[in-house]
């Protein structure tokens, strides 16, 4: 069992007693950090997840420099899709590209089964010394796609504006597309279990896409995958958390899930979301990212909003509502830290 010197989050996680409100930012590890772009120059984004070395160096970076309060790991949710047989490229400001999506069964029963410890190992590696090097001096957090999300990137084979494949895919191949669904779970349910085995202490599956589909399509080919795979995490305590962007009306279907804590995006009220989970799960979040472009006056307000809309006691973790913006300024990134250590204490 690991002693950490900060707790927080974990705690925090679970509802426990705290001091005070922990804060740690989605793509924490990322762009925004000068530290990071020097890293990026001597090799692209994949080679980067592929090596244990500089996949660690980044992750905690942002341990060191603007004093979050848990580590994420740096790596991507499509290494899945990409050991499952799938070519993948990342072009530079562009995003990820799939040379052939998947369009039918044929296209589906021609991926493969992967084993995380030897087609992920280089993730797994980078979970272990990570751990090692952060010698206990915060929690470190591993991550997986959601199926849907997943999905739709399959399918699509980029980003997309409207997201037709996908949709006719569901529509049109409902078999086809639980088929892939139910192989994908699999696959993530043992991937998050390697990402503990290593010595990740909690993991967050990211329902990035989840938002696209209408309530009840939500419930069928996104939320259901969600409850397998947590059902299926290998796991003593490691808390879940679940962040579905856009999905604010299955909060409470979410909290059934058996997630520990739902991350929630900058449109929805905290104060609504804890009186709809009650004391279920725990809540993260959700600044809206762009206020950090703002200048620190009303930075500090913004977060100081989210405290309250929050209120008092435990079970929030402060983040943003989705990730940092690659030109947000490290300065306005680090103020933003030091405000939820100092503000959030009253609320405790």
């Amino acid at each position: 069992m690991t002693k950490f010197q900060n707790d927080l989050f974990l705690r925090a996680c679970k509802r426990q007693h705290v001091e005070r409100t922990p804060i740690w930012i989605m793509r924490q590890a990322g762009r925004f950090l000068p530290e990071y772009r020097a890293v990026r120059e001597k090799a692209d984004f994949l080679t980067m997840c592929k090596t244990p070395e500089l996949a660690a160096e980044v992750t905690i970076q942002p341990v060191d420099i603007i004093g979050v309060d848990a580590a994420i790991i740096f790596s991507d949710i499509l290494v899945i899709p990409e050991a499952m047989g799938m070519k993948l490229e990342m072009i530079e400001s562009k995003g990820p590209k799939f040379y052939d999506p998947i369009r039918t069964v044929d296209d589906v029963n021609k991926l493969k089964d992967i084993d995380p410890t030897k087609n992920l190992k280089f993730v797994l590696d980078a979970v272990s010394l990570t751990k090692k090097e952060l010698n206990g001096r915060v929690p470190l957090i591993g991550f997986a796609g959601s199926p849907w999300t997943l999905m739709t990137y399959m399918v699509e084979g980029s980003g997309s504006k409207n997201f037709s494949e996908i949709k006719k895919f569901i529509y049109n191949q409902p078999t086809a597309a639980h088929k892939l669904l139910e192989r994908i779970s699999d696959a993530v349910a043992d991937y998050l279990s390697a990402k503990i085995e290593a010595g990740a202490n909690a993991v967050q599956i990211f329902d990035t896409w989840g938002g696209l589909l209408s309530q009840t399509d939500f419930e069928e080919f996104s939320l259901r995958y969600i409850q397998k795979i947590i059902s299926q995490i290998k796991r003593k305590d490691e808390p879940v958390i679940v962040f579905a962007k856009g999905v604010h009306y299955k909060l409470d279907k979410i909290a059934e899930a058996g997630a520990d804590v739902i991350g929630l995006d900058w449109t929805i009220d905290l104060n609504a979301a804890r009186k709809s989970v009650g004391d279920k799960v725990a809540l993260q979040g959700n600044l809206d990212p762009t206020v950090l472009y703002a200048n620190k006056k009303k930075i500090k307000e913004e977060a100081v909003k989210v405290l309250e809309s929050f209120g008092k006691g435990s079970g929030h973790i402060f983040n943003l509502g989705h990730g940092i913006l690659p030109d947000v300024t490290p300065e306005n990134a680090k103020y933003l830290v030091d405000v939820i250590k100092e503000e959030s204490k009253k609320f405790h």
